[in-house]
């Protein structure tokens, strides 16, 4: 039973935290740096005769901040947070989480302004290049009125009156509320909770250490009971921030009902491997869906997520509106808005699903639960038809499994999204991991919305036993079909696309025509026999053809300049006077060789990057963008080309 502990132990001290040893004032320190983001993360005094500890910034230590660490602590810096952690890790703290700590601070950001704008109050954060106008109505009211409510400004660190109440339920060292006070702007309040009274005692410090003892207040209990108590008080808090070490389940009943109308939940899953298929039944008892353990597992644990929170929120006449969901790292994090009304919650049902997955090729359907059809103003409910396919798989004759329900909508607000965005921009260095923060974004941006799930072409190409055809040919043969195509933040080599299953393998085996396997190899009741052995209909269009001749091994013609550029060099495999190709060598030639009497030879155009190396025969040159083999034409003409 000490074998874990202790490997956790080593892992920590040896992986993430890299120790390296120093010396600093006769004192032997510990320096703790982070690999992912080579940062300073914290400075441990190693003999416990010492009450001081180095802070893990730029900057040293205040005095009055050194006196409040103890002997064997540290001090971490995190934003504008330093908060004080102790040796023993008696409170949890994850410095991979700093992503997702910096992305909630930017989303909250974005989501006060849309809150205290309908109430005439301009967020504003330190940083920016250009702060939002607002929009006001002179046409209502006098002008000393509407003067006074363009002035009302809400800053970081200070106390807005009619601004947002947020909740940290689990709160641990307090460093995600103590940042919401320093960096949000338009806060209220902020109550820090936890069950543990070590965590409250530790977060207390930090408070004190921060001094946002104005805007923070620990609190020291279970989250269920303080969310179901400001619910009986008639208190809700407009953020709920809920970052739990495993599942979230048993806190998403209250949270959707202490929340206000329009409020922000934001929720963290680190239980991936329940939610990515090695534990469906689990899946089922936490979330009320079952996972699948396919390629698209991810995204699917995003929509099993929603669809939680949308089905707990309906017990209440209530339901969600996600405005960013997002997988990265070992977690997923999604932020959703709590709405109430009843129309609304009658159209919940049509909006989850079913997902039929093929185990043999990994095609997957969705199911949808429910039906509305509209009858000039009114609104009829009833169950969808279905199933979508038969009790084989139509491609490979293999059986389905099946997975959810799941949230079957777009999983992210775009608009919201894009607004974020532009924030990051005008403020480019108010995060550490913003680049990374602004790359997700713009994969979220370019998304499929109304597409859930995704094929990966290592999969559909392993299903065939064929080479992998490059991201860009088959989204330019789903184009050139009609389809829209996108990728997806949640996996690379991704294929997120509204062309039905039939047209994707048909493209898979048109790519098999151009690069055959070995069909006597393959078992006749596999998935890639049964696929191969339907001839396609439609295929790579030419255009994608064309541009494969053009980059199949060939390289283009050399320009003028390039190839002055490099007559400027002499050549690094052949001295000079021992090249063989005499004066068609592209590269410089001796004084004397150049200072001949007598006309020289024109230089015939050779291709770009080749040295005397790679040079053919004088006597036979090759055509530049020529292939080495004629490419197979498809026969039948694909009907896909345009």
């Amino acid at each position: 039973m000490n074998g874990k502990p202790a490997f956790l132990a080593w892992l920590v001290t040896h992986w993430l935290l890299q120790p390296s040893r120093a010396v600093r004032g006769g004192r032997q320190l510990l320096q703790l740096s982070y690999p992912l983001t080579g940062r300073l993360w914290a400075s441990r005094i190693m003999d416990g005769e010492t009450n001081g500890s180095a802070a893990s910034g730029d900057q040293p230590l205040a005095p009055e901040a050194a006196e409040a660490v103890g002997a064997g602590e540290m001090v971490i810096t995190e934003g504008k947070a330093r908060i004080i952690f102790p040796g023993r890790n008696e409170v949890f703290y994850n410095p991979v989480q700093e992503f997702n700590r910096d992305l909630t601070c930017a989303v909250i950001t974005e989501f006060a302004r849309l809150w205290l704008s309908a109430k005439g109050i301009r967020a504003i954060v330190p940083g920016e290049k250009h702060a939002g106008k607002m929009v006001v109505d002179l046409s209502e009211g006098d002008m000393e009125t509407v003067q006074e409510g363009v002035e009302q400004t809400a800053a970081p660190g200070e106390v807005c009156q009619g601004g947002l109440r947020v909740l940290e339920g689990l709160a641990a060292s307090g460093l995600r509320s103590i940042r919401f006070a320093q960096e949000v702007p338009g806060l209220h309040a902020v109550i820090a909770n936890d069950f543990s009274a070590r965590a409250v005692e530790l977060m207390g410090r930090n408070v004190q250490l921060n001094g946002v003892g104005h805007l923070v207040t620990p609190s020291q209990a279970d989250a269920r009971m303080v969310m179901y108590q400001s619910k009986a008080e008639k208190k809700p808090f407009d953020v709920i921030d809920l970052d739990p070490y495993g599942s979230p389940a048993i806190f998403l009943d209250a949270a959707v009902q202490a929340l206000s109308e329009g409020g922000l939940l934001c929720v963290t899953c680190t239980d991936m491997a329940v939610m990515a298929g090695n534990s469906g039944e689990t899946c089922y008892s936490k979330y009320g869906a079952m996972s699948l353990k396919g390629k698209f597992c991810h995204e699917m644990a995003l929509h099993i997520l929603l669809h939680s929170l949308d089905l707990r929120a309906n017990c209440y006449q209530r339901y969600v509106v996600p405005l960013l969901a997002i997988s990265v790292d070992f977690y997923i994090r999604v932020f959703v808005r709590i709405f109430t009304g009843q129309a609304k919650v009658k159209a919940s049902a049509s909006k989850q699903a079913l997902v039929y997955h093929c185990v043999g090729c990994g095609t997957h359907h969705l199911q949808r639960l429910g039906k509305v059809t509209s009858h000039g103003s009114n609104f009829k409910y009833s169950p969808a038809s279905g199933p979508p396919m038969g009790t084989l798989c139509e491609h490979c004759q293999q059986r389905h499994q099946l997975g959810g329900p799941i949230w079957a909508e777009p999983l992210h607000d775009m608009a919201f999204v894009e607004r974020v965005l532009g924030a990051l921009e005008a403020n480019p260095r108010r995060f550490r991991t913003q680049d990374r923060i602004q790359g997700i974004l713009s994969m979220v941006t370019e998304e499929l919305s109304e597409v859930p799930l995704y094929y990966t072409l290592d999969h559909l190409s392993s299903t065939i036993r064929c080479n992998t055809p490059s991201l860009l040919q088959f989204r330019s043969a789903l184009l050139h079909a009609g389809y829209q195509v996108s990728l997806s933040h949640a996996c690379k080599n991704t294929i997120k696309t509204d062309a039905p299953a039939t047209v994707i393998w048909d493209i898979m085996r048109c790519w098999e025509k151009l690069h055959p396997v070995k069909r006597e190899r393959l078992s006749e009741t596999s998935p890639a026999a049964r696929i191969l052995a339907v001839e396609p209909t439609g295929g790579i269009s030419l255009a994608l053809q064309e541009k494969s001749r053009q980059h199949q091994g060939k390289r283009k013609e050399r320009e003028e300049s390039a190839r002055a550029t490099l007559g400027s060099f002499p050549s690094k495999r052949f001295k000079q006077g021992t090249c063989s190709f005499g004066d068609q060598c592209c590269y410089s030639r001796t004084p004397e060789e150049t200072s001949a009497p007598g006309p020289q030879p024109e230089t015939p155009a050779l291709d770009s990057q080749r040295d005397c190396s790679s040079l053919e025969d004088p006597g036979q040159p090759s055509t530049p963008g020529q292939p080495d083999a004629p490419m197979p034409e498809l026969d039948p003409p694909s009907p896909l080309a345009p």
